[in-house]
C-alpha cells in the first residue's frame, strides 16, 4: 500500500502575470514548488496520488490573461486529473480514478434538474478548492463522482487525464445540443485542444456531416483524419468568405445550406464567434464551447427570426464520464496521439510552450515530485 505522505508537494502559482498600474510593464507571474499539509479527509472524501494533469487553455488564462481563479493565489492551477486512491474510503483504495474537473454538490435545485455541471457551489480542482490543483503530488477530493478505471487497457494512467475536461466537456455539449444520428454539425476549431475531441465525440456519436473549420491545412488534415468529412481553412477569410465556401460544399454535396446545422464553436476567440454567428441560420443551434474575454455585436433579433438557439455549456456531468471513457477505450475517440507527457518538474516550460500557441499536441504533466 502507498504510505500516506506528511505534505503535499504542489507546484503553486504564486502570483499571475500583470501590468505596472503606471508603465504599463509587464510583470512576470510566478510558479513555484511548495510543501502544504494534507487537507482533512471528511466523511467521504479520499486522498489521491496524482499521476497526470492535463494543462489546459484555462490555467493559461488565469497565469497569463488575468482571468480570476476563485480562490486568490497562491493555489496549485491544475483540473485535468488522473490518479489513484490511496487513502479515505476502504473499498476505494487503490482504484485507479480520474477526477472530474468540476465535482457539483448534488444538493442543491441546480443538481436536482439534471444540471449539476453547473451547480453554483460546485468545486474545481486548481480554481476554487483552496491551494488544492492537479499540479501536485495528491489531492483531497469526494468519491462519489470519481470515474473509476477498470482496466487500463495498456494505457498510461497519467494519460486518461486528458479526459477530466478536453474530452468530457465536447461530449457535454454534444449532450446539450441533443446531437443524434444523422444530424449536420459545423466545428469551429476542429483540431484544437478541446476541438479534435469535438469533432471525435461528433463523429462517435454518429453525426451524418461534419464540416470542420480550422487555421492552416495541417489542422484541417488531423480532424479529417479523426471524423470531419470537409474542411475549410479560414486563413485570411472574412466570416462571409467562409459563409460562401460553406455554401459551396453544401451545394456540391447535396446538403442544405441555411436550415439545421448544429455549430459547435470551440476556440473561444473572437475571430471563431464571428464565424459561428454569421453560419447560424433557420432551426440551427450554436453551442458556445470555448472560452474568451472578447466581445462581438450580433442582432438578437436574427434568433427569433430563425427560430434559432444559442447555447452555454460548462463542464460535464460526472454521470457521463463513464460513457466517454467507453468511448476511449473502444477506440472511437483517440487520446494517446494527440497528447505529449513531460515530467510535472518542467510546469514553467510547459506553460510557456502551451501559451506560444505552436504545439500540436496538449500537454500531460506527469507527478515526478
Amino acid at each position: 500500500m502507498t504510505a500516506i505522505p506528511d505534505k503535499i508537494q504542489a507546484w503553486q502559482m504564486i502570483r499571475p502575470w500583470s501590468k505596472d498600474k503606471e508603465t504599463g510593464t509587464a510583470i512576470p507571474g510566478e510558479l513555484a514548488r511548495v510543501d502544504i499539509p494534507v487537507p482533512e479527509l471528511a466523511e467521504g472524501d479520499v486522498l489521491v496520488e496524482v499521476a497526470g494533469c492535463g494543462v489546459c487553455h484555462t490555467d493559461l488564462g488565469y497565469f497569463y490573461d488575468g482571468v480570476n481563479t476563485v480562490s486568490e493565489p497562491p493555489l496549485a492551477l491544475g483540473h485535468e486529473i488522473s490518479g489513484t486512491v490511496i487513502a479515505g474510503k476502504q473499498e476505494a483504495i487503490g482504484k485507479n480514478v480520474i477526477i472530474p474537473a468540476v465535482l457539483p454538490c448534488n444538493d442543491c435545485p441546480i443538481c436536482a434538474i439534471g444540471r449539476g455541471n453547473r451547480c453554483l457551489t460546485q468545486k474545481m480542482p486548481g480554481n476554487s478548492m483552496g491551494v488544492q490543483g492537479g499540479f501536485s503530488s495528491h489531492i483531497v477530493v469526494p468519491f462519489q463522482d470519481l470515474c473509476v478505471i477498470d482496466d487500463l487497457k495498456g494505457k498510461s494512467l497519467s494519460h486518461y487525464s486528458v479526459v477530466a475536461d478536453a474530452v468530457t466537456t465536447p461530449y457535454q455539449a454534444a449532450v446539450r445540443a441533443s446531437l443524434t444520428e444523422g444530424d449536420r454539425v459545423i466545428i469551429i476549431g476542429c483540431s484544437g485542444g478541446v476541438g479534435i475531441y469535438m469533432t471525435q465525440v461528433a463523429a462517435a456519436l454518429g453525426a451524418g456531416t461534419i464540416i470542420g473549420i480550422e487555421l492552416g491545412a495541417e489542422k484541417l488534415e488531423r480532424a479529417l483524419n479523426l471524423g470531419a468529412n470537409f474542411g475549410i481553412d479560414s486563413t485570411g477569410k472574412t466570416p462571409r468568405d467562409i459563409q460562401d465556401e460553406f455554401r459551396d460544399i453544401c451545394k456540391s454535396n447535396r446538403l442544405p445550406h441555411n436550415y439545421g446545422w448544429k455549430i459547435f464553436e470551440v476556440t473561444g476567440s473572437g475571430a471563431g464567434q464571428a464565424i459561428a454567428l454569421q453560419l447560424l441560420s433557420f432551426v440551427g443551434k450554436l453551442m458556445v464551447v470555448g472560452f474568451g474575454l472578447q466581445k462581438n455585436e450580433y442582432s438578437i433579433s436574427r434568433l427569433m427570426a430563425f427560430d434559432a438557439e444559442m447555447i452555454g455549456t460548462w463542464g460535464c456531468l460526472p454521470k457521463y464520464y463513464p460513457k466517454v471513457l467507453d468511448l476511449v477505450q473502444s477506440g472511437k475517440i483517440q487520446i494517446d496521439s494527440l497528447i505529449e507527457a513531460r515530467p510535472m518538474s518542467t510546469i514553467e516550460k510547459a506553460f510557456e510552450d502551451a501559451h506560444s500557441g505552436k504545439l500540436k499536441r496538449r500537454i500531460i504533466l506527469e507527478s515526478d515530485f
